[in-house]
């Protein structure tokens, strides 16, 4: 097995989490390459230095990888999968963060998920992406052009109100008048767009659904359309130009671009360990268990 390690951020669990793992790892038939960016992170606040220079990095991956164990939180896994794109290499977190809908190995449980993972105790659970394309073109975009958890247009420098003009596979649906709209995968729907008031949506729904951002349009409501149905959408305001976010990389527009998003054509592959589960780990974090009637 060839296993690549990324992280971004150092926190207290976050040492303990990486000297777990290849402490573990080390004494399996696994060949382990560290991302360049996290060893260098890891070996500046790290006494084992000599340890960690043992393990070889990398910039790019490529197909000859299994597997990608991400140390961090949901956001980690947000920024892994630019390294993983379309490679179909399956992610699985390790969660050093606070929520974690997405890393769901809690610290503590990094030998025995790791082990069955080597055991092949495990199921993959596909997750659409998001991709987008402007015209006119924005470099900032058009080489990392897709998100696991959503895209979202944003007002910039103002306090005003954009206005949003949505169609649906080339048909007029409405112009919000809002700080902005969100277009969230199933993946996503449990982030930006649940706390702007959108619908849990279970992962392998064949969904997405459109949020606005503290609409003035009263009647403005989530909407939850098929996935196979294309977005546009065009964005005017007091400003010349706004934001678009692609779960956490953020590039500026003018306004009057069009904006063209649509289901990507590759998915990226998540692992389940088998005694946890997306409703599982949604009463959990959600804490719907926390009713004493349960």
């Amino acid at each position: 097995m060839k296993l690549a390690v990324f992280g971004r951020f150092n926190n207290k669990y976050t040492l303990t989490s990486v000297d777990t793992l290849l402490n573990y790892v080390a004494k399996k038939n696994v060949d382990v390459l560290i991302e360049a960016e996290f060893s260098e992170l890891i070996k500046s606040v790290s006494t084992k230095r000599e340890f960690y220079n043992t393990f070889e990095t990398f910039d790019k991956l490529d197909e000859s990888f299994d597997l990608l164990v991400s140390i961090g939180g949901d956001g980690t896994i947000l920024r892994a999968i630019t390294f993983v794109m379309d490679l179909d290499i399956p992610i699985v977190g390790i969660n050093t963060g606070r929520l974690g809908f997405l890393a769901t190995i809690q610290v503590e449980d990094i030998k025995k998920a790791v082990q069955n993972i080597i055991d092949g105790k495990y199921r993959i659970s596909e997750r659409s992406l998001l991709t987008i394309e402007t015209t006119p073109e924005n470099s900032d975009i058009t080489n990392l052009n897709f998100a696991l958890n959503e895209i979202a247009v944003s007002r910039k420098n103002t306090t005003s109100m954009i206005t949003v003009e949505t169609l649906l596979d080339g048909q007029y649906l409405t112009s919000y008048w809002s700080d902005g709209l969100i277009v969230s995968t199933p993946t996503g729907s449990t982030g930006y767009s649940l706390s702007c008031g959108g619908p849990v949506i279970t992962p392998g729904a064949n969904s997405f659904v459109l949020t606005p951002i503290a609409p003035h349009n009263l009647s403005a409501r989530p909407l939850v359309i098929p996935d196979s149905t294309e977005i546009q959408l065009k964005v005017n305001g007091r400003e010349e130009q706004h934001l678009v976010s692609l779960d956490s990389r953020i590039a500026t527009l003018n306004n009057g671009t069009i904006i063209k998003i649509k289901k990507a054509d590759f998915k990226i592959k998540m692992i389940d360990l088998l005694d946890e589960s997306f409703l599982k780990t949604l009463r959990k974090k959600m804490l719907w268990g926390e009713d004493k009637r349960n």
